[in-house]
């Protein structure tokens, strides 16, 4: 019996599961938390990978293993491989100026979309480099190599050799703004463009192609590496979604994304074109406001989660016109770094903890509509919609969200998807298939509602009243 090791280097916290590489049975897991910011050294994840890995009783006996991570955070090193600074992450809006100076400098968002699959904002790696640039050019004239925390934690297994040595996958790679899903190059001018200056790259390694060995003394030798992907490719791969399937993710961020078998390129902006972890591609509408939302909400109304998914069920559907627009962390899609909440329509038969906790419910759900009304535009199948994340534990999300979405959902048993997507392409590269090996899911469980568009009708009427900052 051999195992495989899939790793999820998430915002909050690092997770490691050792699965059995043919049956996909769980063997034992681990995790470790990070700390709390969008700007991070790179060393806590190591050190979290470290205490996760012990808490899953080792890697001694894993024949494989591959890293699946937050996607775009830049991790900028210098040519003895050092670290130049903390890493900035997606959740960053900082460079929302640069970005948008950068969509204009290559002739607009549909020039980008046709160059590299996205339009580029906040969150994306070339746009935190143009902040670098412009803000510590001290520091980028340092910087010899860019790589995404996947990338760095695979470099960290295989021992930190050269920086030649850095690899990536198509996956993680497409969220970069410089890596073209349709072409499968690079565009170096957009890299050098932003940063000042050429830098060395990760290589792109296929969906099973090998890595190398492990080499971290302490901490794994020998096994087969992976090459890792991003967090939502890894999601995709562990929840076993192939063309026609619709992954809805409520984590820190909400995601929508789509298996397809074409790149996407929508000038609007709205659809990110990935590729994902198999081949295939990856069309996804991320949003920046999810799980903590529903976190957020429970505070406001002192209760815990539990107790906010029974008192939003206890409201009516549309919540008697009382909408929440969830933009508690700016936003990302649409593009509002600098937006704020909104609650709207209070009146006093709407003024109860329930009203509140089902307008929270259906804000975040409305958003993630939104992402799933743009993949459709884009041409993208609805055979099935799987939800998935942390979020979708509440019971009430769970009920209110095919009468949202407009679906029924398919909601496999909580579980590490991410890891569970990184064991399977290191199980995948261990079999040397031309497929990932099938690992069957237990637990599924499935929700229908008649669809409320009475309530998207209302929050598409709220959602631009919300407030900016002005200071």
């Amino acid at each position: 019996m051999a195992f495989a090791a899939g790793v999820d280097s998430s915002t909050q916290s690092c997770k490691v599961v050792v699965r059995d590489a043919e049956t996909g049975v769980l063997i034992r897991e681990g995790r470790a938390t990070h700390p709390d910011g969008t700007e991070v050294a790179p060393a806590h994840w190591w050190r979290a990978l470290g205490e996760a890995t012990a808490a899953a009783g080792g890697l001694d006996d894993v024949a494989a293993i591959a890293v699946g991570a937050q996607q775009h955070g830049m991790v900028v090193l210098d040519e003895s491989g050092d670290v130049v600074r903390d890493a900035l992450l997606w959740n960053d809006t900082r460079s929302a100026p640069q970005a948008e100076r950068l969509v204009d400098r290559f002739g607009g968002p549909s020039a980008w979309a046709d160059s590299v699959g996205s339009v580029p904002v906040a969150s994306f790696t070339v746009t935190k480099l143009a902040w670098l640039a412009e803000h510590e050019p001290d520091v980028a004239a340092k910087v010899a190599a860019v790589c995404l925390p996947h990338d760095w934690l695979t470099w960290r297994l295989a021992g930190s050799p050269g920086l030649d040595a850095l690899v990536t996958d198509r996956g993680d790679a497409s969220g970069t703004g410089y890596w073209s899903p349709a072409s499968g190059e690079y565009r170096r001018d957009l890299l050098i463009a932003a940063l000042g200056h050429d830098a060395v790259l990760p290589r792109v390694f296929g969906p099973a192609e090998t890595a190398g060995t492990t080499a971290a003394d302490g901490l794994t030798r020998g096994a087969s590496l992976g090459p890792g992907t991003g967090d939502n490719m890894a999601a995709a791969l562990g929840v076993g979604a192939g063309p026609g399937d619709v992954i809805v993710s409520i984590g820190t961020s909400g995601v929508v994304s789509a298996v397809a078998t074409v790149p996407a390129a929508d000038p609007s902006g709205t659809v990110a074109g990935f590729a994902d972890a198999t081949g295939n591609f990856l069309p996804l509408v991320c949003t920046l406001n999810a799980a903590r939302v529903l976190d957020a909400t429970a505070r406001i109304l002192g209760v815990d989660l539990a107790t906010l998914s029974d008192l939003a069920l206890q409201a009516p559907p549309g919540c008697g016109g009382l909408v929440l627009v969830p933009y508690f962390e700016g936003e990302r899609t649409p593009n509002r770094p600098e937006a704020t909440g909104a609650l709207h329509g209070l009146r006093l038969e709407s003024a109860s903890p329930a009203h509140v906790a089902r307008a929270a419910i259906e804000g975040l759900l409305c958003g993630l509509a939104d992402g799933l009304d743009a993949l459709v535009a884009q041409g993208a199948e609805v055979r099935r919609v799987l939800l998935v994340g942390g979020g979708a534990r509440s019971v009430a999300l769970r009920t209110i969200a095919p009468a949202v979405l407009g679906h029924p959902v398919v909601v496999p048993p909580p579980g590490e998807y991410v890891a569970d997507g990184a064991a399977r392409q290191a199980a995948w590269v261990l079999s040397g298939a031309e497929q990932p090996p099938a690992w069957a899911i237990e637990g599924t469980q499935s929700f229908e509602a008649d669809p409320t568009p009475a309530v998207r009708e209302r929050y598409a009427e709220v959602r631009d009243l919300t407030a900016r900052r002005t200071g």
